[in-house]
């Protein structure tokens, strides 16, 4: 008798693949269940509507970030180490995640329009909820780390992340996670000696 967990997997897998390396609307629930090995009315048991399933797998990726993310920050060895350990994240991530072009949050994004005001659409917030957890956390890693200005400091790293995440999809720079790294040591560096130096 099949495992109901295994097959769940499979299918999420296979929609992870096809959602993020062909596109997400030409991806139908057939060729998802045929790629996982399985029958389209086993795909609807599980998951019930292709919005579904795009709503797992997100949050599988979601969840599967937070804690590359957090390893990183627990390995980070002074405060600023831990602000930077978004990047050492996304390196540990890539490298174990399964092929995608680039980022699925934001694959999904370019693909879904936002819903309009009075209405709801659960994946598209679990995009909101990517985003105010890498913003929430860099602000609360950049006032652990004694920046005057956290929001600010987590707006800059943000734009950062982003910038290494779209470079992922575009090919170049051919290094994107090492040069936003260096970037963000140089900005944070002068930030600290413009706020060093000034009077008072």
């Amino acid at each position: 008798m099949a495992n109901p967990q295994h097959t769940r997997d499979r299918i999420l897998d296979a929609a992870e693949t096809l959602f993020f390396q062909e596109g997400i609307a030409v991806t139908g629930v057939d060729r998802v269940a045929a790629s996982a090995g399985v029958a389209i009315v086993t795909l609807y048991k599980h998951f019930g509507s292709k919005d579904n399933l795009l709503r797992e797998v997100l949050s599988r990726r979601l969840d599967a970030w937070t804690q590359h993310w957090d390893a990183a920050v627990a390995g980070a060895g002074s405060a600023e180490g831990r602000l930077l350990a978004v990047f050492d994240a996304v390196e540990t991530f890539r490298a174990a995640a399964g092929p995608t072009q680039w980022c699925c949050f934001l694959a999904t994004a370019s693909e879904r329009p936002a819903p309009e005001e009075g209405h709801s659409d659960p994946v598209f917030e679990l995009i909101r909820q990517d985003t105010r957890i890498v913003t929430d956390r860099l602000t609360d890693l950049a006032r652990d780390a004694g920046h005057e200005d956290p929001a600010t400091t987590a707006s800059t790293l943000l734009l950062l992340y982003n910038g290494v995440l779209s470079s992922l999809l575009r090919g170049a720079p051919s290094d994107p996670v090492a040069l936003a790294r260096t970037t963000a040591r140089v900005l944070l560096g002068s930030r600290a000696g413009r706020l060093s130096s000034s009077p008072g």
